[in-house]
């Protein structure tokens, strides 16, 4: 499993940024697709999944503001997020299972891409 997160950066607070997360060394079509993210000091936590029909799954701080897709013939997930906050100030990371997984078993995180909402 080899996942590439990227698209992070430095915004505004109410700005936007589209993560993107290219995966490779499984059948990506066949699993569901999950972002996490490690604010400062803090645990990892799920952030949104989706599944392999297409269903999604928000934490409750995010609805509304994000937004996962994926495309299967590019290998790639993707997470819109709009009026961001500084508390979604975190390390962002995908991973190729559901978000009901315990999040201290998975182990095949990337690299992971900074977002940093700040005026």
């Amino acid at each position: 499993v080899h996942l590439v997160e990227s698209g992070g950066g430095l915004v505004q607070p109410g700005g936007s940024l589209r993560l993107s997360c290219a995966a490779s060394g499984f059948a990506f079509s066949e699993f569901a697709m999950s972002w996490a993210r490690q604010a400062p000091g803090k645990g990892l936590e799920w952030v949104s999944g989706i599944y392999t029909n297409e269903g999604t799954w928000y934490t409750d701080s995010v609805k509304g503001r994000f937004t996962i897709s994926r495309d299967n013939a590019k290998n790639t997930v993707y997470l819109q997020m709009n009026s961001l906050k500084p508390e979604d100030t975190a390390i962002y990371y995908c991973a190729n299972t559901i978000p009901a997984f315990d999040i201290t078993l998975y182990d095949h995180w990337g690299q992971g891409t900074q977002v940093t909402v700040s005026s």
